[in-house]
């Protein structure tokens, strides 16, 4: 009969080592990441920073959703909920004027299936002066509305989408935030 000797034990004890730690790598982490919780609560009385300077008060009762969430410091995105509403706020970099800029964000969402735009471009400024342009958009059983401002070589588009119903009870709230809208001048 063979016997083990000291440095295979040391050997065999390493290698199980190393095979319990990749197993809690590998099934500890996901597990603890589907345990944490992927909306939290924002305060609805203080800027969320987005990205690149640009930041905008959360409309009451509303939740960031991590998992579509992205700040940073030369782009950003921002995805908050209020109920089954989805209220997202994209920041790029972006070379143009906001005539191209709202077409590349209607082309964005016409170029999704059974996604279509409806009724007229609209202005809209928010409190800080920023002047952008909106608009409506409809898709199977969902509203929407988007709109997109233009600043300091920076595109700031918004997409808010919900049931038709859901919409119209969030809409208020949502408009009031994207008026809040503000870029800091001194951000990057």
């Amino acid at each position: 009969m063979a016997r083990i000797t000291r440095r295979q034990l040391t050997n065999l004890l390493g290698a199980l080592g190393v095979v319990v730690t990749l197993a809690g790598l590998a099934f500890g982490l996901p597990a603890l990441d589907r345990s944490l919780p992927s909306q939290r609560p924002v305060p609805s009385d203080q800027p969320y920073p987005i990205g690149a300077g640009v930041t905008v008060v959360p409309p009451a009762g509303s939740t960031v959703d991590l998992t579509g969430t992205r700040p940073g410091t030369q782009e950003g995105k921002a995805l908050f909920r209020l109920g089954p509403v989805q209220y997202e706020i994209d920041v790029r970099p972006f070379e143009g004027d906001l005539t191209t800029a709202a077409e590349r964000l209607r082309k964005r969402i016409t170029g999704t299936p059974g996604y279509q735009v409806t009724g007229a471009q609209l202005g809209v400024t928010t409190a800080d002066g920023l002047a952008g342009v909106q608009g409506s958009y409809t898709a199977p059983g969902r509203g929407g509305r988007y709109a997109v401002y233009v600043t300091d070589r920076l595109t700031i588009e918004i997409t808010i989408s919900g049931a038709d119903l859901d919409l119209g009870r969030s809409l208020p709230l949502i408009e009031n935030s994207a008026r809040t809208l503000r870029r800091d001048g001194d951000s990057p």
